[in-house]
């Protein structure tokens, strides 16, 4: 398989990394989750879909992420979404396949009503939407949002590694850019696939997204046992299924 073509590109102060694979179109975009990276196990297998099938694949880091330049904690979902739509802008050509995990598929949604075409479709893997206000603030106590707005930033802590922080920017900016309160439109087929057992995007949560994509055309595939990563051979064999399928019907 031969390597993807590694770039960097500005957006405003932001350096950001690059990894696209040419070929045939549309070309499919991975937008990854929180703290996230684009070399990560679900990216790493689009990109090698994307190498067997002649598919253009186009992978990037949002700013404070992996290879891109920028602190994490300066980051917001409105920062990632213009990361996003200048990546998409710049290398992914008209009418791309978004497919998003957890906090992409989030910024899928978002960038999807802000294209200047509708994409071809939209494969999203527990899709995170409004998670800074529905995920994290509805459950954060008392204390823990006293020190976010009083410090402007808690450590959250992380079973994945290092406590991580979570910041008051973070939080004011994604009410800016919540979704649930209405409507969603897509303008595209979409697919999700959910874990059953995932704790960080509960499948309910899910469900809400699905009931406000009413004008689109959604399959929702539920996966038993399936965790938030839904990284096991045989979750990321669903993920290349739905994204061939929405690739078949571009």
């Amino acid at each position: 398989m031969t390597d993807p073509i590694s770039e960097r590109f500005t957006v405003g102060d932001r350096e950001i990394a690059v990894l696209r694979r040419e070929g045939d179109g549309p070309c499919v975009v991975w937008l990854g989750g929180f703290r996230s990276d684009m070399t990560a196990t679900k990216a790493s297998a689009i990109d090698a879909w994307g190498a067997a099938n002649g598919r253009a694949v186009l992978r990037f880091d949002y700013s404070g992420h992996g290879a891109s330049s920028g602190r994490f904690e300066d980051g917001t979902i409105g920062l990632w979404l213009e990361d996003t739509l200048a990546a998409i802008e710049r290398y992914a050509g008209p009418a791309p396949i978004l497919v998003g995990s957890s906090m992409g598929g989030w910024i899928a949604l978002l960038a999807a009503r802000l294209m200047a075409a509708p994409p071809s479709g939209l494969v999203l893997i527990a899709p995170a939407v409004d998670f800074t206000e529905e995920l994290m603030w509805a459950d954060f106590p008392e204390p823990v949002r006293g020190e976010i707005m009083t410090a402007g930033c808690w450590m959250r802590p992380s079973e994945y590694g290092p406590p991580y922080p979570i910041t008051r920017a973070l939080i004011e900016d994604g009410r800016r850019h919540l979704m649930l309160g209405g409507p969603i439109r897509a303008g595209a087929p979409v697919h999700i696939l959910q874990g059953m057992d995932d704790v960080d995007v509960p499948w309910a949560h899910t469900i809400k997204v699905v009931e406000r994509l009413a004008e689109d055309d959604v399959v929702v595939t539920l996966v038993k046992g399936g965790d938030h990563r839904l990284s096991r051979e045989e979750d990321i064999a669903r993920l290349i299924e739905a994204v061939d399928g929405i690739a078949a019907r571009a």
